[in-house]
């Protein structure tokens, strides 16, 4: 403080020394950049004192430093010596910056807050780049935790001193004893550590260089709408984690996210009983608001309560959480965020910490706290920063002089609101980034978070020797209090190499027996594990394993259910396993549906297909022997043979009445009036016969009018003989397979033959929730025959369809694979509907993109159809359409032969009625002309 100081004797408290007044502070004058301070004082250099000072880069933050050696810590507070306890300090020779009151614990004699402090002092003193011709010095008191009254006598003494500011303590009791002490005699009074706000504290001397809690909490809000948390468990440690949090525990009543409030045990460490309850409460999004020291407690039984997996996602609002060690925690999947306030990023600042690390290391051991060895703490990082703003502003003072002051007295020091006003107007920067002050209420603000989260892959690029920092964590985003949220990697992106998250891992996977999907191996030996199963989801498994490189257990779903919700809202089945974590993966036909994706992930469809239905096919019937007359249906027989009669009529009558029909029998005599027409009645209907029968007769029109009549007959009959020809073959060779229904319609019409699906499966709940007026119909019938109706799984539908009258609802895909193993079942109908099959995971689990893009991957090298082929193809029914053609038998035609005879038949009778017809009408001739001989004889 001066060499001609003097502790003892009339020491002289008064005067108006001067504290440099123009004096020349030396060649470096500029604290990062150009700073202006005001005043006339030249601070060597071309350096103008006015503006924003910055204490950036260029302050060198004690980088150049040796803190190796026989350095002091701090030997230079010397409570007598070299300070001046009578009159004003002069600020050239020795300054006293100010005074430190830490408190002290039983197991930390020496907090890292005080820790921090000697570093900081120590590395000014030996870079004297900041104060070249200055030696910094400082007095430390430390007090017992709680004893306010102690932390008012320590800083009275210090204020006698003549410092010119107090940092510290830290305990909000003896907090608010100190800090009205400073706010009475004007002295800045500098904390590192959140204190909740007092009332009082406008225009007052307290500064708080720990950022505003209330910013802290918008950007865990801002975390929380990021990954669209709806359901979030906040665990806080004492009562002031409720005033930290209060911009998160608003936001129910803004947005839509429901909050669940829990309090760490307060008598003892064992949060246990807390977590197992939260375990059972699925509560898997949870944000923990305590200090690092507890925090490594939590994460320890977090771990032995298995809940560190990849769908828990815990935050952690301590700022230290970069500091913990977590090497234990990082392969397990578990996701992990937080802030960090340290910027290890910049070089300079990472050489800062680094030896800081190297001191600390050097240190006798300390009680495990869970911290990283010699690990840099954010209370620590804002104490460094406190000195050096302490000592630059110093610097930047040179017309202020620094007075000793008696509590007593109530006389303020008088350069105290210009020293003030000089943190609040200038702009900072040091190991905890940008340090602006904010006017008002002397805190902190427009501060940056970096948002780090766990990994687990391998180094990345190191700065400044932090190689475990970087290896742990990566910095993922970053939060401003002006800019709001910027994540710049999704959380656990690993970039293009997706088998990253889920190597050397273990699945454990749900399913169901479903033939060709999941099946009993069928073996002479016994099988254990996977190898008891296979069909197309085994192979599934299998290829996702081998591009995902990932382990497997197989597990059949404990009640054999797919997944429905009851009225309750409960689920079921391999839904409800997913739901509680019971396993990782459902790979099974199990179909995506909305109510599931409500309470599932999904991952792209691995095979579309839809609801139809399984019906035993009907009996077959031959074609009839007279099968000939079924290319035309009865209608069309009648309406020809009316054609053909009204053609011969129309041909007699205009054949009568044209003259050109007309001719004369004895041409050799050309006056008889003898004309004889051919188009009689019979021959008429002879020539329509003919031209239907395609053969023509020896009757030929000769008028224009009959043989218009001629040729619309033949037209017609050449359009009709054409299209019997066209389907006669298909009606003499196919069997007609009559079925009672035919659609899912026809279904819905009937009662006769029962029908149902899979009791809770997604074919039920398809009918159970449509509002298609058919489908609401057939689900009426369903449910209220729900014991005879519905099936407890597939294979006792298939049983019962091929054993009652009874047709079952069910995907295609299974009606396809059973249709080729069973000929005389089949699909009915087209489609109800169109959806897929996916593989199930719990919601927000890692593993549902990967899978995804693993499906697609075999989507593209088509292998899924592959195994479809595979698994599908059976012995192979006989197939229905046969390329070759078949003989027709006497089934087929037999009806021919029989109108054949039976016209042969006919014709015999005829032609014995023409003879008996003709033999009595000669008769009747012979009788006549006998009589009349016997007249003419007579008479």
């Amino acid at each position: 403080m001066g060499d001609d100081s003097n502790m003892g004797g009339d020491s002289n408290m008064g005067g108006d020394s001067n504290m440099g007044g123009d004096s020349n502070m030396g060649d470096v004058g500029s604290i990062g950049g150009n700073s202006n301070m005001g005043g006339d004082s030249n601070m060597g250099g071309a350096s103008n004192m006015g503006g924003r000072s910055n204490m950036g880069c260029d302050s060198n933050m004690g980088v150049d430093s040796n803190m190796g050696g026989d350095s002091n810590m701090g030997c230079d507070s010397n409570m007598g010596g070299n300070s001046n306890m009578g009159g004003d300090s002069n600020m050239g020779g020795d300054s006293n910056m100010g005074g430190g009151i830490f408190e002290t614990l039983e197991n930390e004699p020496i907090s890292v807050e005080e820790l921090a402090f000697k570093f900081a002092a120590t590395n000014i003193n030996r870079n004297r780049t900041l104060m070249p011709n200055t030696t910094l010095t400082y007095d430390i008191q430390r007090i017992n935790l709680f004893d306010s009254f102690e932390a008012s006598r320590r800083a009275c003494d210090q204020l006698a001193l003549g410092v010119g500011a107090v940092f510290g303590p830290s305990h909000s009791s003896s907090v608010s004893a100190v800090q009205s002490i400073c706010n009475a005699l004007e002295v800045p009074h500098i904390q590192t550590r959140w204190k909740h706000p007092s009332v009082d504290n406008k225009d007052s001397f307290y500064i708080n260089l720990y950022p505003e809690y209330a910013s802290i909490s918008r950007a865990i809000l801002d975390i929380v709408q990021y990954y669209k948390w709806k359901t979030v468990t906040v665990v806080y440690e004492d009562a002031t984690g409720l005033i930290r949090l209060q911009e998160l525990i608003k936001a129910p009543s803004r947005y839509s996210i429901k909050i669940k409030i829990r309090q760490l045990p307060t008598e003892s460490k064992d949060a246990r009983p807390l977590l197992k309850e939260m375990k059972k409460g699925k509560e898997f999004y949870v944000i923990f608001d305590c200090s690092y020291q507890t925090s490594a407690d939590v994460l320890k039984q977090i771990m032995s309560m298995g809940m560190m997996t990849e769908y828990y996602h815990f935050f952690f609002t301590t700022l230290d959480l970069f500091a913990l060690d977590l090497e234990p925690y990082r392969y397990s999947g578990v996701n992990m965020t937080g802030f960090r306030l340290l910027n290890i990023d910049n070089p300079q600042v990472a050489s800062v910490v680094d030896k800081w690390s190297m001191e600390r290391q050097q240190a006798p051991p300390k009680p495990e706290t869970g911290m990283l060895d010699g690990m840099m703490t954010t209370e620590a990082a804002l104490m460094y920063d406190a000195v050096y703003m302490v000592a630059a502003a110093s610097q930047l003072s040179t017309q202020i002089t620094v007075s000793s002051l008696q509590c007593h007295r109530h006389k303020p020091w008088r350069f105290g609101a210009r020293f003030m006003n000089m943190f609040k107007e200038a702009t900072w920067n040091g190991l905890t980034g940008q340090i602006i002050i904010n006017k008002t209420d002397g805190l902190r603000k427009d501060f940056d978070l970096d948002v780090i989260s766990l990994k687990e892959d391998g180094l990345e690029k190191t700065i400044g020797g932090n190689s475990h920092l970087n290896k742990v964590w990566k910095k993922i985003g970053l939060w401003n209090s002006n800019n709001g949220l910027n994540l710049t990697e999704s959380l656990k992106d690993t970039g293009t190499n997706i088998t990253d998250s889920m190597a050397n891992r273990t699945l454990v996977v749900t399913t169901i027996l479903e033939n060709p999907y999941v099946m009993y191996k069928k073996s002479d030996k016994p099988l254990y594990g996977n190898d008891r199963f296979e069909g197309y989801c085994l192979d599934l498994l299998k290829e996702l394993s081998n591009i995902l490189g990932f382990a497997y257990e197989v597990k059949l779903v404990s009640d054999g259910k797919y997944g429905a919700q009851n009225d309750k809202g409960e689920w079921n089945g391999m839904v409800r396993e997913l739901i509680d974590h019971v396993a990782d993966l459902a790979v099974a036909p199990l179909t995506i549906t909305y109510v599931r994706e409500k309470v599932i992930d999904f991952s792209k469809p691995f095979m579309t297909l839809g609801i139809s239905i399984l019906y035993h096919k009907p009996n077959g019937t031959n074609p009839g022997v007279f099968s000939f007359l079924n290319p035309l249906s009865p209608d069309i027989w009648m309406y020809v043979l009316l054609a053909c009669l009204g053609v011969s009529c129309v041909l007699f009558v205009i054949a009568r009445f044209t003259p050109y029909e007309w001719y004369n029998p004895h041409p050799c005599n050309p006056d008889s009036d003898v004309v004889e027409n051919n188009f009689t009645l019979i021959n008429s209907v002879w020539f329509g016969v003919g031209a239907l029968m395609q053969q023509g007769s020896e009757l030929m029109p000769k008028a224009l009018s009959t043989r218009i009549v001629g040729g619309i007959w033949w037209f017609f009959t050449l359009i009709i003989i054409s299209s019997y020809t066209a389907n006669l073959a298909a009606f003499l060779t196919v069997e007609r397979m009559d079925s009672p229904i035919d659609s899912a319609d026809d279904l819905a019409k009937q009662t006769k033959i029962e029908y149902g699906a899979v009791r809770d499966g997604s074919t039920m709940t398809f009918f159970k929730k449509s509002k298609i007026s058919t489908y609401e119909k057939m689900w009426a019938f369903m449910s209220s025959r729900k014991n005879t109706a519905l099936v407890k799984n597939n294979r006792e539908g298939i049983q019962r369809v091929m054993t009652t009258d009874y047709a079952l609802l069910m995907e295609s895909t299974s009606i396809e694979y059973i249709s080729q193993r069973n000929c005389n079942l089949t699909q009915i109908g087209g489609l109800i509907d169109s959806k897929g099959y996916g593989v199930g995971t719990p919601i927000g689990s890692p593993y549902r993109d990967k899978v995804t893009i693993a499906i697609l991957q075999l989507q593209e090298e088509g292998k899924l159809h592959m195994m479809k082929e595979k698994w599908w193809r059976g012995n192979g029914c006989p197939e229905e359409d046969s390329k070759e053609a078949s003989a027709l038998g006497v089934e087929n035609i037999g009806g021919i032969f029989i109108v054949l005879a039976a016209g042969l038949v006919l014709s015999v009778f005829v032609a014995i009625g023409e003879f008996i017809y003709k033999s009595r009408k000669n008769l009747d001739i012979e009788e006549v002309s006998v009589g009349q001989c016997e007249w003419h004889h007579k008479y």
